[in-house]
């Protein structure tokens, strides 16, 4: 018998698989064929899946009164800074911004829609899959615009370095200084439709003026521009007295004053008092006087009280009348005794 070589195997196995049949390649091609069949429809399933993940925003606008405001207008932006969405707050003050892809966003207030009201800064929004963020957003009144003017009270001109403090209730909320122009500006905050009260009080005059004490009070509405003017009168041009004045005298008296008199008495007796030099008559010696002795002890003295000097002093005078009536009252006296000696002489 005669054996085929090796080689010959492939093709007499092939041929005898194509008579009966029964031997085919088909299963290893289907096997082939139908790999990528189920890799599409694997991928196909996450993809419908992540387009339906999707999130939202709802936004509720108010002020701080609580009241809804309409109209307000935001826009979203992605990532890469492009808009998402945009749109306006109804008359409940509500917008939603649907169908986000999760990421984050920026949220932007356009515009508040309102004349009494002001926007809100920029904020970043997150989204999520299969979840709407919700955002309650308050938008703040409008500042109010002060001016400040420094005034002078009687001229009416502008003064610069006028310093004030503007507040509200028991807080200070800005402090103010009049510039060369003599005016200032700034804002205030406001926290009502009908407005907010505050003060202002000048705690600094500008130079060479006097400090105005009172507070004055003001009311100012949202987005309101409010002027204040502050007067102030000038300082007394007067300059004080350099040196204290005092009650007592500057001058010091030289001499102190006395009871007793500048002049010493001059010895002279005064009209009816007797000097200590002059002899007085003794009671023995005294007889009945005659009566030209007593006219003129009568007439000599001067009263003890006297008016002011009206001219030349009369003391001497006086003094020198009263010696000659005591002179000749003494001759009178000794001629009226010689007599009473020469008649008991003649009696004898």
């Amino acid at each position: 018998m005669r054996i085929r070589p090796a080689r010959t195997l492939p093709v007499a196995v092939a041929v005898a698989a194509s008579v009966t049949g029964s031997l085919s390649w088909a299963p290893t091609a289907s096997a082939q064929s139908t790999d990528p069949t189920p890799s599409a429809s694997a991928s196909s399933t996450p993809r419908n899946a992540a387009e339906e993940e999707t999130g939202g925003v709802a936004i509720l606008k108010k002020d701080p009164g609580g009241d809804v405001l309409s109209g307000a207008s935001f826009a979203l932006f992605d990532s890469a800074g492009k808009e998402a969405a945009s749109g306006k707050t109804d008359a409940q003050g509500k917008l939603a911004f649907p169908d986000l892809a999760p990421g984050v966003y920026r949220l932007k207030e356009v515009s508040s829609g309102s004349n009494l009201h002001d926007t809100v800064d920029d904020q970043d929004v997150i989204v999520t899959p299969g979840t709407e963020t919700p955002l309650t957003i308050v938008d703040p009144f409008k500042d109010a615009s002060v001016l400040l003017k420094a005034k002078d009270d009687k001229t009416g001109k502008l003064l610069a370095g006028s310093t004030v403090n503007i507040g509200s209730g028991d807080k200070t909320l800005l402090t103010l200084t009049t510039g060369p122009d003599g005016t200032a500006t700034g804002k205030l905050p406001i926290n009502s439709r009908t407005g907010t009260d505050f003060w202002v009080k000048q705690i600094k005059a500008p130079a060479g003026y006097d400090l105005y004490k009172p507070s004055k009070d003001f009311k100012a509405k949202p987005g309101d521009p409010v002027t204040v003017t502050t007067t102030n009168a000038k300082t007394a041009t007067t300059p004080p007295p350099t040196e204290k004045p005092t009650h007592k005298p500057t001058d010091k008296p030289t001499e102190k004053p006395t009871d007793k008199p500048t002049e010493k008495p001059s010895g002279k007796p005064l009209p009816g008092k007797p000097g200590k030099g002059e002899d007085t008559p003794s009671p023995s010696d005294s007889a009945t006087p005659a009566s030209d002795e007593t006219e003129s002890s009568t007439a000599a003295p001067a009263p003890e009280g006297s008016l002011a000097h009206t001219g030349a002093d009369a003391t001497p005078w006086l003094i020198g009348g009263a010696g000659l009536l005591i002179a000749a009252g003494g001759g009178a006296l000794v001629a009226a005794r010689r007599r009473r000696t020469d008649d008991s002489t003649d009696e004898s």
